[in-house]
């Protein structure tokens, strides 16, 4: 049996912030509102669209601006996120690898979940994952546990024996709330020191990196 694998979306499968940059402060633009760059969007992302808008909109703002901030940024983003949206190098190889070697493979991300859907299936149409989760009303986001909990069992697996591999201290969070072994990778949108401090013991700085952990981990435990 192998481990389950989950892995985030943003930051650590794709690089979207270009495109989630261009759409935020277009949407802030269109509010007559001061806009960002994209190394400060960066650190706004995690924690899906709501806190993304709440995060760049002025402290200020009112709920009702900033519903229509994320409304327009919602909006263009549709629109917009494959100009600006495509893969790490070698994680579709990695994917690929993984789903030769039969890993079972999910996605967990606070984005929205329609945007996550059709993400995944545009980006990696070749690939057979188990579960496609993003933000859905009535179910907690990242890092409560309730969705990588439902996709262990979907996989019909113990939270022990699913990896959960993201880029930010809140999939480090998630892991730890749902008693799962977490991965964290350091080409995204947190910084190592970051998530070092946060307690990442699973640290890898390239995909190549991350596919040999897994091999080694699968191996050392029987799997």
């Amino acid at each position: 049996m192998k481990y389950g694998i989950i892995f985030d979306l943003d930051g650590t499968l794709v690089d979207s912030l270009p495109s989630i940059a261009r759409s935020l402060n277009r949407a802030l633009a269109q509010h007559s509102l001061s806009t960002h760059t994209t190394s400060a969007v960066r650190g706004f992302i995690g924690a899906g669209a709501r806190m993304l808008v709440h995060r760049a909109s002025p402290a200020d703002s009112s709920a009702e601006l900033r519903g229509k901030i994320e409304a327009a940024f919602q909006a263009d983003y549709e629109i917009s996120w494959p100009a600006g949206t495509s893969p790490y190098p070698g994680i579709v190889e990695l994917l690929e690898r993984l789903q030769a070697e039969k890993f079972p493979l999910a996605v967990l991300s606070n984005k929205p979940h329609p945007f996550t859907t059709v993400i995944v299936a545009k980006l990696f149409p070749q690939i057979h994952f188990k579960a496609v989760i993003g933000q859905l009303p009535g179910i907690p986001h990242k890092p409560a546990p309730n969705a990588a909990l439902e996709i262990a069992g979907i996989f019909n697996l113990t939270p022990q024996q699913c990896l959960l591999i993201g880029d930010s201290t809140i999939d480090l969070e998630t892991a730890k709330n749902a008693a799962m072994p977490a991965i964290s990778v350091a080409w995204g949108y947190h910084d190592a020191g970051c998530l070092r401090s946060a307690g990442a013991v699973e640290l890898v700085a390239h995909s190549s990196e991350l596919l040999d952990r897994l091999l080694a981990m699968s191996i050392a435990h029987g799997m």
